[in-house]
């Protein structure tokens, strides 16, 4: 699928708040009410629009740790990296996993409430994940930039 000016425009518009009304995006972008909603649902159906999401204050929650953990598996086999991402997917910790190329095979982005949590998910749930070699914690001082639009 091709995307025009207008479905660029849509869909900033939409990541930047989902729940404006097909009536608000057409006003901004000039078409009717009908023109938006069938440009949304052309782009869902494409698949470009994946999903929609609630987004928390983590601090709130009290999940405002943040860490991002290196990881090293013991070997690269197929098995061993099928093993360790279906079992990493199920720890509600892990917001992100990322399989990646350089000194570390994983990063993982962790949120935990504070550093005594972490040493607790650590402990019993990350390190009994089979086929880790080590693990790498750095942790999050200040959030600089954190955003989820993509420019198209």
């Amino acid at each position: 699928m091709t995307l025009d000016a207008i479905d660029k425009k849509l869909l900033l518009l939409l990541q930047t708040d989902s729940k404006k009304t097909t009536k608000e995006l057409s006003l901004k972008l000039n078409l009717s009410v009908t023109a938006v909603y069938e440009r949304i649902k052309k782009l869902e159906r494409e698949g470009i629009i994946d999903k929609y999401v609630v987004l928390l204050d983590k601090a709130k929650i009290e999940k405002g740790f943040v860490v991002f953990c290196h990881l090293k598996l013991i070997q690269h086999t197929k098995g061993f990296l099928t093993t360790f991402e279906s079992e990493v997917v199920q720890l509600k910790e892990v917001l992100e996993c990322y399989h990646v190329s350089g000194d570390y095979d994983y990063i993982l982005k962790i949120v935990v409430k504070d550093m005594e949590a972490y040493r607790e998910f650590l402990v019993t749930k990350l390190t009994t994940l089979h086929h880790i070699g080590s693990t790498q914690s750095t942790f999050m001082i200040s959030e600089v930039k954190n955003t989820t639009v993509v420019e198209v």
